[in-house]
């Protein structure tokens, strides 16, 4: 990977609060690395400073950007307190930055136990480099339970569910919250939920359906912008490349603008207070929206 910013970065009013979103479900295969590397660069094309961190070994969102680490730093020497994340951090395309991930990060996994606090691994790293972003997206591996998940919900200040728009969704859904309610009640917290419709396909009917219901269900702590199919997104970590920067005019650069427009408006800066109060809408920080199992 090599610096390709060409977007000036404008970064948050003095004291801005980092904004750690962790997007999290029980089952692979929902579209949850493709929103992360793309709400990255949909908040990148906005102006903001953005991090990505790769927290699945599997290292989907790592090489979606192009990245392929040899001898260097990844997140999983991070965790195993051999390298410091700013010696883990590469640049990307549209200027997002990344902590890539490679398979030995299992080695964390199967260590974690016999450490003392292995969950605030994250979180202690990336208060070194609160000054440098305003947003940090956490890629979890597929599943909610687990020291890597442990270390994305302690170090976030939201939590992002994805769901499908497909068969068995809402249950998967379901059973990612009745973990988060484990690991908040393990950490003392509870966890700011949004939920995020992914893989839409308007054609389908049971689609449709679905969506419905996921709004029934989850009401206002579901975007209203859901993240419909695209070839796009299925050729952009082909060639390493958000799907801003491979085509900026496709229907999923808009989805994913819109949907960015949406964390923008719901988590960033001050100045956007006015823009929601005007549309009759509270900033979350505010009114903090968290739903359990025990809800549903």
């Amino acid at each position: 990977m090599t610096p390709q910013a060409s977007i000036p970065k404008r970064g948050r009013h003095p004291g801005g609060p980092l904004q750690v979103l962790a997007l999290v479900n029980q089952k692979g295969g929902c579209g949850k690395t493709t929103t992360a590397v793309n709400l990255a660069g949909a908040l990148a094309q906005r102006g903001e400073r953005v991090l990505l961190v790769d927290l699945d070994p599997q290292s989907h969102a790592t090489m979606a950007l192009g990245c392929a680490p040899l001898e260097e730093p990844t997140v999983a020497e991070v965790l195993l307190d051999e390298a410091y994340i700013e010696q883990a951090i590469q640049s990307g395309p549209l200027g997002i930055d990344l902590v890539p991930s490679r398979p030995r990060l299992v080695e964390f996994e199967e260590t974690a136990e016999r450490l003392l606090h292995p969950e605030q691994r994250l979180k202690v790293s990336l208060d070194a480099v609160r000054d440098r972003y305003d947003w940090v997206i956490v890629d979890c591996p597929p599943r909610a339970e687990g020291v890597l998940c442990a270390n994305a919900l302690f170090a976030c200040t939201s939590a992002f569910l994805i769901v499908e728009t497909g068969a068995f969704a809402l249950q998967g859904a379901l059973q990612a919250l009745r973990v988060l309610d484990e690991m908040g009640e393990n950490q003392g917290r509870a966890y700011e939920v949004r939920v995020v419709g992914t893989l839409f396909d308007r054609r389908m009917r049971l689609a449709r359906e679905l969506l419905v219901a996921l709004h029934a269900r989850f009401g206002a702590a579901m975007f209203d912008t859901v993240i419909r199919t695209s070839v796009r997104l299925r050729e952009a970590p082909a060639v390493g490349l958000p799907v801003q920067a491979l085509d900026a005019s496709c229907r999923a650069t808009q989805d994913f603008a819109a949907l960015a427009g949406e964390v923008a408006g719901m988590f960033g800066p001050e100045a956007d207070r006015a823009s929601l109060l005007q549309a009759g809408l509270t900033p979350s920080h505010e009114s903090p929206v968290l739903i359990t199992s025990k809800n549903h």
